[in-house]
């Protein structure tokens, strides 16, 4: 047996305003879309917004149904138009921020299982590196350089 260490190394941002202004101007982007979530069941509101070469800004929110499972994720949501609006378009930074009805939500809210793993397949897609941000309502932002800093065993095309 051999032990193996995988580590991940992300930049924490005590507020938004310690961002580059490209960075902040994105997470406004993704608080409008959050504000923008349908999500009555949950009453967690969540934005994403992505960042592409080509300049444009595409948003997604997160879209619930009573069928729970028939509902998506904001960043899917958004990675899912971008590649369907843009095709082959790299996608260089995404911002995520999270808003809860019910209480306050200071520390950074990461993406779920799901949408790391569409991302993942996006950034081996483009070969290149996207950038995440992501936090709360308010509050600390974290900084990933990479999809993989998150989901550093990914699954993708290579493997089939």
């Amino acid at each position: 047996m051999k032990l193996i260490n995988i580590t991940s190394e992300l930049e924490l941002y005590d507020a938004l305003e310690e961002m580059p202004q490209d960075v902040f101007d994105l997470m406004q982007k993704a608080f409008d879309a959050r504000d923008n979530a349908y999500a009555p069941y949950s009453q967690f509101n969540v934005g994403a917004a992505i960042l592409l070469e080509n300049g444009e800004v595409v948003i997604g929110s997160n879209q619930e149904n009573a069928s729970y499972p028939s509902g998506l994720c904001a960043e899917r949501t958004a990675f899912f138009y971008a590649g369907a609006k843009y095709p082959g378009v790299r996608m260089k930074k995404v911002a995520i921020s999270a808003k809860s009805l019910k209480h306050a939500v200071a520390a950074p809210v990461s993406p779920c299982g799901a949408c790391r793993q569409v991302m993942a397949e996006y950034e081996v897609n483009q070969e290149e590196n996207i950038e995440l941000y992501f936090m709360g309502e308010t509050g600390k932002v974290l900084k990933a350089k990479s999809v993989k800093d998150l989901l550093p065993l990914i699954f993708d095309r290579n493997i089939l």
